[in-house]
């Protein structure tokens, strides 16, 4: 048979179908006549007239890894360089047990399976839930989401459902970025299920949420009312039980973001009137990541209603035929898109449920002694970073008080920009805070910088000296 332009003779190797035999065959099989006749339902006018400007395909093994490495070296990395950023993916240790469980094939492989194959996952996916549960002190869990953004999103869902109501209140203080995930599962205000967002100011002296403002914009027409603590901006809600309050007298839901890393010394949010608990499971036990989920989870009270509203798979456990032998297994499937497809609670996915695995081992490495401790060292750390920081000339840190693990550093009074702190710091080896000017212009030329457990004195003592070379 006589080969057609870009079709090869030699199968590339990581497609089998891609020799021109074969593609000649399949298009027989099917009364097609080329290629290009599978897609002449889209108008010529919708097609890209020019070829596409690839590079060279490198069908060669050891020349592609050569050239990825390449690639990849461009990078600057948290391993090879300090760094203090964190707004929403946090550098926090990683225990090797981790890696190696979730490496394993029972985890890493299967998604569905028999009934005897899904036995040990269901259960490590129901240790994941009972874990986080007693963490955030709520009773039902569902397993993860893909991220921070998409729990919260899911969950005003959620509360409006629940309500029939179409507006939610948020934080105007909350990540830009979270709050666009946030817009996108409240839809258009062209459709009939579009939820408004409306936004409560923060205080200008503490950070956290104005009760003056809240109280003005909190209403009949009032789903719920979300809040997060600590905050994006770091700053911990002391208010959390009044805001809880007052959103039960409005007959509003109460949605509670958490960093649940913060939990060994932070009160949980089931603890002072939360309805739903929101967050991210990627300080458990994951590594940074981008272009993948890190994870979020929802959490409610084990309550019928709530259960029912939940787009997520949920996990149960139930005894069995045989006395003293329990079994787990999925429960509601039929609510959720994979049962219901397009007429489900939410569309959801199944991209982070090996995380799940990894925060159950890390959750039950660290234990409620464990999280205390680490809840502690990362206080400690970031308040002496904040002190140390505060000392240098011209250096301000914005909310001095209540802020866990992040805090926001205003640079005003230096005359210099953050964009060019944060260049001088990265040729010195130091990835600086991230900047937030355009975010939040109110606040000037700040940044907001990140401390973990990972960082020790002389890290932070490394920051401070180099800051004061730069801002003088």
């Amino acid at each position: 048979m006589t080969e057609r332009p870009g079709c090869p003779s030699v199968a590339h190797p990581y497609m089998a179908n891609s020799v021109g035999a074969i593609k000649a065959a399949m298009l027989a099989d099917i009364g097609a006549p080329s290629i290009e006749a599978l897609f002449e339902q889209i108008p010529a006018d919708h097609r890209l007239r020019r070829p596409l400007a690839l590079p060279k395909a490198i069908p060669s093994e050891a020349e592609l890894r050569r050239h990825l490495l390449g690639v990849l070296a461009k990078n600057k990395t948290c391993e090879d360089n300090l760094s203090f950023l964190g707004a929403g993916c946090w550098q926090h240790h990683v225990p090797a047990i981790c890696d190696e469980i979730v490496g394993r094939s029972e985890f890493l492989t299967p998604v569905w399976g028999t009934p005897s194959s899904d036995h040990g996952r269901n259960q490590a996916w129901f240790e994941f839930c009972s874990q986080l549960g007693e963490l955030v002190g709520m009773e039902f869990v569902g397993l993860p989401v893909y991220s921070w953004g998409c729990a919260a999103g899911h969950a005003i869902r959620m509360a409006a459902r629940l309500t029939g109501r179409n507006e939610v209140l948020v934080p105007r203080s909350m990540d830009p970025e979270r709050l666009a995930v946030v817009r996108t599962y409240c839809e258009p205000e062209a459709l009939a299920s579009h939820i408004a967002v409306r936004a409560v100011d923060y205080d200008a002296a503490s950070g956290r949420l104005d009760l003056a403002d809240l109280r003005a914009k909190l209403s009949a027409r009032t789903a719920a009312i979300y809040f997060e603590t600590p905050g994006y901006l770091g700053t911990v809600e002391e208010n959390g039980a009044e805001i809880a309050m007052r959103a039960r007298a409005a007959g509003a839901e109460t949605i509670i973001g958490v960093d649940p890393i913060s939990l060994g010394v932070l009160a949980p949010p089931g603890d002072y009137g939360a309805d739903i608990v929101v967050g991210t499971t990627q300080p458990l036990g994951v590594h940074m990541n981008c272009g993948g989920g890190v994870g979020g989870f929802i959490a409610t009270r084990d309550e019928e209603r709530y259960a029912r509203e939940y787009p997520t798979l949920l996990i149960s456990i139930t005894d069995t035929l045989k006395p003293g032998q329990i079994g787990f297994g999925l429960t509601l499937a039929h609510q959720t898109s994979y049962g219901l497809r397009e007429k489900g609670k939410d569309w959801t996915g199944n991209s982070v449920y090996l995380w799940a695995i990894a925060n159950a081992v890390y959750m039950s490495l660290l234990g409620p002694a464990g999280f205390r401790e680490l809840g502690e060292r990362i206080v400690q750390q970031s308040h002496y970073a904040a002190r140390a920081l505060a000392e240098i000339p011209g250096v301000r840190v914005v909310f001095p008080g209540g802020f866990f693990k992040e805090f926001v550093v205003n640079f005003d009074a230096t005359g210099k920009t953050v964009a060019a702190i944060d260049e001088a710091l990265r040729a010195r080896g130091i990835f600086g805070g991230k900047d937030l000017s355009r975010e939040f212009p109110e606040l000037g030329q700040s940044a907001l910088y990140c401390v973990t457990e990972i960082h020790d004195r002389e890290d932070i003592d490394r920051l401070a000296g180099t800051l004061g070379e730069i801002v003088q």
